[in-house]
C-alpha cells in the first residue's frame, strides 16, 4: 500500500525564480496565501527521494522571460496584501 500525504512548502518572493526540494513525483495541488506567507501544497510520497523542483513567479503585467530549453506549466494565481499584489506561479520543466 502506498501512503501519501499533503505537505506544505512556504516560500518567499525574493527573486522571480526559486527552487524547492520535494519528494520525486510530488503532485502540486495549489498555491495560496496562509497568513502572510505564500505556500505550495503538494500530494507526496514521503518515502521517495527528494528532487529539486524549479518555479517562476510573475506579477500581473510583469514581463516573463522564458528559456527556450524549458517548458513553463501554470500552477495557480494567488494574491498578497489583501489583493493589492497578484502573482502567478509556474513550474519550470527542462526539455
Amino acid at each position: 500500500m502506498i501512503i501519501k500525504r499533503v505537505f506544505k512548502y512556504a516560500f518567499a518572493i525574493i527573486t522571480d525564480d526559486f527552487v524547492i526540494p520535494m519528494p520525486e513525483g510530488a503532485q502540486i495541488l495549489t498555491v495560496q496565501m496562509q497568513g502572510e506567507n505564500p505556500c505550495i501544497w503538494a500530494l507526496v510520497d514521503a518515502t521517495k527521494p527528494e528532487s529539486i523542483r524549479k518555479y517562476r513567479v510573475a506579477g500581473t503585467g510583469h514581463q516573463i522571460s522564458m528559456d527556450e530549453n524549458s517548458e513553463y506549466i501554470y500552477i495557480n494565481t494567488f494574491q498578497m496584501l489583501e489583493g493589492a499584489l497578484v502573482f502567478h506561479l509556474f513550474e519550470r520543466i527542462e526539455k
